[in-house]
């Protein structure tokens, strides 16, 4: 927590505006366009139906980040570039017990049990037997799982990065995407939370320091012929403001 000495910092701080943000990260060499390599891989973070529908506790309701994502898996599918899904899933140990430290944090998280309807992916979504399906217990898609060594075993050369929530586990799973050496890319229409503020930050963030935080078209057009140039064009899809929309 940064902590200020009075009140008019905050002040000052709120009227900071976004050309100034922007100039500031500019100035320190933030926001690179990244290198995309010739063998992506689309990884649809958490994308379940605790996530996605608002009758479950810990969701919301992701339905334009369920059709866009959709049109991207079937993209993919059609273009043989892998999807690898992922879900977090307790044990009832885990989900009523004290051994998995962020759920003390974040106690609705408890209602991920296996078995559940909560845990199942989103039937709207196109998966295909094939996909591989990755159970993790934490935000990241990496911490604690097989995706590093499956991106490997596959060739991956690029990660497209969807799903929820944007400013939790999509962040921490651009964050380790980096880290282990891929390129990343973030489709914003494919990208949810449940809140406004949370979701633009964490998209800021990751266009700032970890990947390109690309449209629709764009990343449909990459699927489709990785081996071809593509222009960036960052976030230049309009955030909707109603909260059943994409950020949720």
């Amino acid at each position: 927590m940064i902590a200020h000495d009075s009140p008019t910092d905050v002040t000052a701080d709120a009227t900071t505006t976004d050309a100034t943000t922007d100039a500031t990260y500019a100035r320190a060499g933030f926001g690179a366009p990244v290198r995309r390599g010739v063998r992506p891989a689309l990884v649809v973070v958490d994308l379940t139906r605790g996530f996605t529908e608002p009758a479950f506790p810990t969701g919301a309701d992701l339905t334009e980040v369920v059709t866009a994502t959709g049109a991207l898996v079937e993209a993919a599918h059609r273009a043989r570039v892998p999807v690898i899904w992922t879900a977090i899933v307790y044990t009832p140990a885990e989900a009523e017990g004290h051994t998995v430290t962020w759920l003390e944090k974040a106690p609705g998280m408890r209602a991920l049990a296996e078995g559940s309807e909560a845990v199942r992916l989103d039937p709207r979504l196109p998966s295909r037997p094939e996909d591989p399906l990755i159970v993790k217990k934490g935000a990241s898609a990496f911490f604690g799982t097989s995706l590093a060594a499956s991106l490997t075993a596959l060739g991956a050369d690029t990660v497209l990065v969807c799903g929820a929530t944007t400013s939790g586990c999509v962040r921490a799973t651009a964050v380790d995407a980096v880290q282990f050496g891929y390129p990343v890319l973030v489709p914003r229409a494919c990208v949810g939370d449940r809140a406004r503020g949370p979701h633009d930050a964490a998209l800021f963030d990751i266009q700032a320091k970890y990947g390109d935080v690309i449209g629709q078209d764009d990343a449909l057009a990459y699927l489709r012929h990785p081996d071809r140039p593509h222009t960036h064009r960052p976030q230049e899809e309009p955030c909707p403001t109603r909260p059943h929309h994409r950020v949720s």
